[in-house]
């Protein structure tokens, strides 16, 4: 399968837990998995917590990849809710102060992005995140903080936003006294109102703040009101509440609003206000009376997004300011002139270890990261968490994967290989490996000239379109129209830019580049000029191109820019036909290359329904599939249309799919029409007809947005809102399973293997486990090439146990194991013989030559069964001045080479039986060895320390003893298989030296045997 598994993601290895809520439809598949590749780059993180028992435990919720939990302090990381929650957004985390293994957590996020994610209540784990349950209030879908009693963990208040995205009664402050099995409502405004903050104070914890905020938003606008907006106080543990932030002091108007009170003393308390007079506001009796002690922006700006502050458990002057950046106040807020730097921007959480104010947890918009100096100095943020909007793969080999990364920049990484250009790193953690920008920015899309794949096109917000040169890093702003906005009404712009706009490439001319405002525009000169070739697609419905924020602040960026072209499918048979869907509901398709467009949206597609992705049919002109989503509207059904006559009539399917798993991405396998695959907000889905059914293809993935779905000739990419990029390798199986299985044993068609780089990958299905099998590689001649012996699973070793005979370097057996199974040969021919205990330096051990490019086949035996199937070995397509001929001459010297070194092994394992058998029968006798056995073992002995050093006991013996002859050997098959080239002239001479030392040493052990009639 992938080098890059085992080399560059191994920590990633151990994060591969079975999720029980995502499997595939029937067992077929189950013995393939989602490979993560990075990048290793978290994305946004609302909530984190700690211990202060146990102090090198961290937890962080990532709004789109559940929960994590370091046990080092912050150096590691691992998912540890993967298969056991059904969201994937974790927005809120409490550890219990009495005893550290009880966690709760609230789903769903309240940092009120465009992108924002819907969670299914609170959570509960009683052995420190090994396991988890459901304890209700499913239907909040925002949960934006848990606070855990301080004595007491059976008792825990949660504040609820609610639902985003429509009223609901669900929300406000619950309460439960029996460690979640119920829970009270005691804090609720009305259905559309929801509490955005709440504290305990730790000293007296009957007394509770809570913010009401009274926001929501639609697929065009954001809009926080002030009617009903407020600060509460309880004096009573939640039984009743008083509004505070009324009192003298505090400004009439009041928007979202962050509380905390200092368990230094209680009677001090902060909040940090939205409001035209907002700051930070500070009170001394408990929230009688207020003062405002700091109306910096900094503190407050993009209030929806921040509003966070924080109180030192010590000190009650010292208190924290979360916004864009991290700051500190050591006199009681009045200023912040301490900025604290963090791995990442956009802060939104912090834990203070409330006996150690030195002891830090943040979680911001980069993930979580754990500090131990009071902020000095932070733990890297290098997890799998990052948040893509959509992916490309490049037209390279192997393939790179493309993304913009939300809260970051865009990312290009590869599939697998190219580890020539990633620089070894003093570090046991993957890190992100050979990775680079391609333009753009964190929102857009992504696409590689089809003539030069050097050249990458991305777009970003603001209408950010730029044209890249890897090789060279020159970029260049290739803007439709670079007129720049922000905060402005969508209307009155000329051209409106969605956050996530189109570009992409005609398949059929690659030199039409388009790209989409509420127009569709078309360049064939890389961008110097473009053409106008639509009119204005959209329901142009001013009631949604206004203003968007609140009452109080506005925020008019990217995401609120509505009425757009939001989806474009430039047809793959005919370069005049073009289909094109808007983000509030409408499908339009010319057939003249732009002259005339046809409105052909579905008659049952509301308005208002974000058109996600329209998937032009790879083998029919009039075929195409539309991913639209609502989610926006507070309707989370899922929706997938069909055409298969250019939109005159549609079909809706998704039969299957859950209720609730709104769509994202639709694609149409390249390699055979109908075969479908959907990424949805919670995992991916496959139909095998066309859409009349569908089953999920989640695997082992977690609980994930899958936003985007690439499909190549072999494998399978998804990039997620959550958890980086996947790939499900050599998908033979998944396209080929509903044709029927053989019975008995199956063997799936393989695809082909690439020579140093990808390895041939066998499927084979077993109805049973059986008690043998074979594998057996053959030549285009019918040669026998390898021969792999099956073997039941073994229990696995436990981290850190040696192993005496290096079974970890040793190709790994087939596996016998009713369902699916997966070999991977790695191209080699047998290896030379060897011995136990044998130590080579620098020379293979178990590993022979490299088979040449050409015809194989491989043939499954089991059970009296044989199946059979051909498969290719193809040349790097990167190496260009080799020729098969060359590594045919390569192949030929070692094999000569390594049938030396199994003679030299083979003498030097003779040598030992003999003696061996000699010892053994003087010690049955009792009387000794005589004089002339003496004599004799000492000769053959000589002869094996020539061949073999054998004072050689660790690793590195080799450089305090000299090699003999099988090292030297086993060394130079080494140099001539490095590389695809043929052997140097050195090799040859060197070989042929070396085969005459070693005739001289075989020949003198056959004179000597012999003699001796051995």
């Amino acid at each position: 399968m992938k080098n890059l598994t085992r080399i560059a993601f191994v920590l990633l290895a151990s994060f591969a837990i079975h999720n029980s809520q995502a499997q595939s439809g029937d067992s077929t598949l189950k013995g393939m998995n989602w490979r993560n590749i990075g990048p290793n780059r978290g994305g946004r993180s609302l909530g984190v917590a700690g211990s202060s028992k146990n102090k090198l435990e961290y937890y962080f919720g990532a709004v789109g990849g559940g929960l994590w939990k370091t046990t080092d302090g912050g150096l590691n990381w691992k998912p540890v809710t993967d298969g056991q929650l059904t969201s994937s957004s974790v927005g809120a985390v409490a550890v219990s102060e009495t005893n550290p293994d009880i966690i709760y957590i609230g789903t769903g996020e309240t940092a009120f992005r465009g992108n924002i994610m819907q969670g299914d209540g609170v959570y509960k784990s009683t052995d420190a995140g090994k396991t988890w349950k459901n304890m209700g209030l499913k239907n909040t879908q925002s949960i934006s903080r848990v606070r855990i009693h301080p004595t007491n963990p059976d008792i825990v208040y949660v504040s609820a936003l609610g639902h985003a995205f429509g009223p609901n009664e669900e929300r406000g402050v619950f309460k439960t006294t029996d460690g979640g099995k119920t829970w009270n409502k005691v804090l609720y405004v009305n259905d559309k109102a929801g509490a955005e903050d709440l504290v305990i104070d730790p000293q007296n914890p009957e007394i509770i703040y809570a913010s009401i905020w009274e926001v929501y938003r639609t697929p065009y606008k954001m809009w926080a009101d002030v009617g009903t907006s407020a600060l509460y106080k309880s004096v009573d543990g939640g039984a009743n509440w008083k509004v505070i932030s009324k009192n003298p002091g505090m400004p009439a108007v009041v928007g979202k609003v962050g509380v905390a009170v200092s368990p230094a003393d209680g009677n001090r308390v902060w909040a940090i206000v939205e409001s035209p007079e907002g700051g930070l506001y500070r009170s001394d009796d408990g929230g009688a009376n207020w003062k405002l002690v700091n109306n910096e922006r900094k503190l407050r700006q993009r209030a929806f997004y921040y509003s966070r502050i924080v109180a030192d458990p010590k000190d009650k002057n010292t208190v924290y300011g979360l916004n864009v950046n991290f700051y500190k106040s050591t006199d009681g807020g009045v200023t912040f002139k301490t900025e604290i730097k963090v791995p990442h921007g956009d802060n939104h959480d912090l834990w203070i270890d409330p006996t150690d104010p030195t002891r830090l947890a943040t979680a911001n918009d980069g993930g979580g990261a754990v500090s131990v100096n009071g902020g000095l100095t932070w733990t890297d943020e290098d997890f799998p968490t990052a948040q893509l909007y959509h992916i490309t793969v490049t037209k390279d080999f192997p393939y790179q994967v493309a993304g913009a990364q939300q809260d970051n920049s865009t990312v290009a990484l590869p599939s697998e290989d190219y580890r020539h250009r990633a620089v070894r790193g003093n570090s046991t953690k993957p890190g992100m490996g050979f990775a680079y920008e391609v333009g753009g920015g964190e929102s857009g899309y992504i696409t590689q000239d089809p003539k030069n794949v050097d050249i990458f096109y991305a777009g970003s917000q603001g209408a950010l379109l730029t044209r890249i040169n890897r090789m060279t890093g020159q970029a260049r702003d290739i803007q439709v129209y670079p007129r720049f906005f922000s905060g402005e009404e969508a209307k009155t712009l000329p051209e409106r830019w969605q956050w996530t706009y189109p570009i992409v490439f005609s398949p059929v001319d690659p030199t039409v580049l388009f790209t989409c405002s509420q127009h569709v525009w078309k360049t064939t000169n890389e961008g110097q000029s473009w053409e106008k070739i639509s009119p204005d697609l959209t329901y142009n419905d001013s009631t949604t191109l206004g203003v968007s924020g609140g009452v109080i602040t506005r925020d008019m960026n990217g995401p609120e820019i509505y009425g757009t072209v939001f989806a474009l499918a430039p047809s793959y048979q005919d370069v005049n036909i073009i289909w094109a869907g808007s983000d509030d509901g409408l499908i339009h398709i010319t057939k003249d290359g732009g002259k005339n467009w046809e409105n052909i949206t579905p008659k049952d597609m509301p308005k208002n329904t974000r058109v996600s992705i329209i998937e032009a049919s790879h083998f029919n002109a009039g075929t195409a599939y539309i991913a639209a989503k609502r989610y926006q509207m507070d309707d989370r059904t899922p929706y997938i249309w069909k055409t298969n006559d250019f939109g005159k009539t549609w079909t809706k399917i998704i039969t299957g799919i859950r209720a609730d798993d709104y769509v994202h991405a639709v694609r149409e396998d390249i390699t055979r029409a109908g075969l479908l695959y959907a990424g949805t907000e919670h995992g991916i889905w496959i139909s095998y007809n066309d859409g009349a059914s569908w089953e999920s293809l989640s695997l082992n993935l977690p609980d994930v947005q899958v936003s985007d779905v690439q499909v190549t000739d072999k494998d399978l990419v998804i990039g997620t809102h959550g958890r980086s990029i996947y790939v499900l390798d050599d998908i033979s199986p998944v396209r080929t399973k509903d044709a029927g299985m053989n019975a008995g044993l199956h063997l799936f068609k393989p695809y082909y293997a690439v020579r140093t780089v990808q390895k041939a990958v066998f499927h084979y299905f077993l109805d049973s486990t059986k008690k043998d099998l074979k594998i057996e590689i053959l030549d285009a001649q019918g040669k026998l090439v390898n021969t792999f012996i099956g073997e039941l699973a073994k229990a696995k070793k436990e981290n850190g146990d040696a192993d005496e005979d290096d079974e970890d370097r040793k190709p790994k057996p087939p596996t016998i194991k009713t369902g699916l199974n997966v070999f991977e040969w790695d191209l080699k021919y047998p290896a030379a013989s060897n011995f136990k205990g044998m130590i080579l330096w620098s020379a293979p051990v178990y590993t022979g030559p490299t088979a040449v490019p050409g015809n194989y086949q491989v043939r499954i035996s089991s059970a009296g069964q044989v199946a059979t199937e051909n498969f290719e070995i193809r040349m790097d397509p990167r190496v260009k001045d080799v020729t098969i001929a060359d590594m045919q001459e390569k192949f030929n010297l070692a094999i000569q080479i390594r049938d030396q070194v199994t003679v030299a092994n083979d003498a030097v394992i003779k040598i030992r039986a003999i003696k061996e058998k000699l010892n053994e029968e003087a010690k049955a006798n009792k009387k000794g060895l005589s004089k002339s056995l003496v004599s004799f073992i000492a000769a053959i002995s000589q002869i094996e320390e020539n061949l073999y050093q054998v004072r050689n006991q660790s690793s590195q013996d080799p450089l305090n003893f000299p090699i003999k002859l099988n090292n030297k050997l086993a060394s130079l098959m080494r140099v001539v298989e490095s590389g695809d080239y043929k052997p140097t002239d050195g090799s040859y001479k060197v070989f042929d030296e070396l085969k005459a030392e070693l005739a001289i040493q075989i020949n003198q052990l056959n004179k000597i045997l012999s003699q001796a009639k051995m």
